[in-house]
């Protein structure tokens, strides 16, 4: 089995839902570093469920929690916190996206160098992780983790530069891929987003001009999303721009940007999925995209029906805008149980087949009779969807349509997001109709590519400059994949090889 069939004790084939990518945060010259570090992994825990970490540093020495599992399993002792003394703190939620899930592959990675210590909490994945490590292993390097986040480590130490800063610089110039990430040196906390801004990354400043007597002046939080600055009463500055390094120190916030600017490609699927709907992602509130995303789609492709139904919880925001745009009432007709974590029955082909009820269960006094719109936020091998369809047909529904909030995700994601092969993808082998076919619905319907940039505020998807990164959908890959391209090489070399 995979590494997220094996933890959540399931069939590969039953794993139907895009997985988030990973959540970080740093913060500078904060009291109680550690534990204001862990309320913002605690609101972060949506972007990772398979580990957690906090590094600090208390001006001496650096101290370094890490465990397998929710933050509230790791960080919910008062001891846990006690021993991580220190204004300074790195900290990390990890889903894991290359690396199996193991106690040495879990973040912040930590490193003692010729300047000092080192942490690094890495969102995202690198394209040319693999070229990388084989060159780095080939000059001595000895790798602790199966991660490709532990090539930032190594490219740093081998660097022949002097400062920290410039270590970084050198590195990030030798990596592909798209990935923010935050760093805590002795004397700085860095933040780093990729040149295309494919991954998030956020500045806050925390009780500036408020704090008591005898603490330390206001500081500085780097985060993945703003829902992070809202849990420690923190303030929003600004996004950290593409390409952009930002240092902070002593003497306050210094931004560096090593690299040629190029039309960034923020990722679209924030928006859609990834995003706590609370956050605010490049200026744009992602409650309300939502719900102009669902908007979008009821223009584009609305039947009559009696009721629209959410896809609990994703679905939520996009089935109220679908709602208002129809005119046609919202009503929650699936509920959620929020309390399921690992399944303590022994997952059996009866039992697999009924697993879906053990996430949502069919509110029938809403459903029976009616002729009902679901609204989800994607489709990625079928199975939940079909399941949830023949649910509310079972709940006695004269009609099931499904509309989907995101165009048919046809290609697999390399940038950090955990998706199947593209061979398991629904809709890369199979066209809307059959896809409805499939799952067991009266019609199905996906949001357009435009609808989506309109949806946005943009005018369209302008195939030469789209301003988002949307290769799941549409297979263009702004990044290259040095490490894909070596592997196919390599395979051919070996099929070309006399026996």
């Amino acid at each position: 089995m995979d590494r997220t069939s094996r933890l959540r004790g399931m069939d590969p084939s039953e794993d139907d839902t895009l997985h988030e990518e990973c959540g970080v945060i740093g913060v500078w010259n904060v009291t109680d570093a550690a534990a204001v570090t862990a309320l913002g992994l605690h609101a972060l825990q949506h972007r990772g469920q398979e580990s957690t970490g906090i590094v600090t540093y208390d001006g001496t020495r650096f101290h370094s929690h890490r465990g397998l599992g929710l933050v509230g399993d790791n960080f919910g002792d008062a001891k846990v916190i006690a021993g991580l003394p220190g204004l300074n703190a790195v900290g990390h939620n990890r889903y894991a996206t290359t690396g199996e899930t193991v106690l040495r592959n879990v973040q912040p990675l930590y490193a003692d160098f010729e300047f000092g210590g080192f942490a690094v909490a890495h969102n995202g994945n690198l394209t040319n992780a693999h070229l990388l490590r084989r060159a780095l292993v080939r000059r001595g390097c000895l790798f602790q983790s199966t991660t490709d986040s532990e090539v930032f480590v190594h490219l740093i130490a081998i660097s022949l530069y002097s400062t920290v800063v410039d270590r970084l610089i050198d590195a990030l110039k030798q990596v592909v891929g798209a990935y923010s990430l935050v760093a805590l040196s002795n004397e700085a906390l860095m933040g780093v987003r990729d040149p295309l801004g494919v991954r998030p990354l956020i500045l806050g400043r925390i009780n500036p001009g408020g704090t008591p007597p005898g603490a330390p002046a206001g500081g500085w939080v780097l985060a993945s999303e703003t829902c992070a600055l809202d849990i420690v009463g923190a303030e929003f500055v600004r996004d950290v721009e593409p390409g952009e390094i930002v240092v902070i120190n002593d003497q306050g916030v210094h931004s560096i940007r090593p690299f040629s600017r190029v039309a960034e490609r923020f990722c679209v699927f924030e928006y859609i999925y990834f995003a706590r709907p609370d956050s605010v992602m490049e200026g744009m509130p992602v409650y309300e995209a939502r719900k102009r995303i669902g908007a979008v789609l009821a223009r584009e492709s609305h039947v009559p029906a009696d009721v629209i139904v959410p896809v609990p919880d994703s679905g939520v925001p996009a089935a109220m805008g679908y709602a208002s745009e129809s005119g046609t009432p919202f009503e929650l007709g699936i509920i959620r149980n929020h309390y399921v974590g690992r399944t303590f029955i022994e997952p059996t082909d009866q039992i697999r087949n009924l697993g879906v009820k053990l996430k949502h269960s069919a509110n029938r006094p809403v459903l029976e009779g009616k002729r009902v719109i679901l609204v989800d936020d994607s489709i990625v091998r079928g199975t939940t969807s079909r399941k949830i369809v023949e649910m509310v047909r079972q709940a006695g529904a004269l009609e099931v349509h499904m509309r989907i909030s995101s165009p048919p995700t046809t290609h697999s994601c390399f940038y950090g997001i955990d998706t199947p092969e593209r061979s398991k993808l629904l809709a890369a082998r199979h066209d809307v109709d059959e896809m409805a076919r499939l799952i067991g619905a009266d019609s199905l319907a996906f949001i357009s590519i435009d609808g989506l940039y309109r949806a946005l505020g943009k005018a369209g998807r302008d195939p030469q400059t789209p301003h988002y990164c949307d290769a799941c959908f549409t297979g263009d890959y702004p990044i290259a994949l040095p490490d894909m391209q070596d592997n196919i090489g390599r395979q051919r070399s070996l099929l070309a090889e006399p026996s």
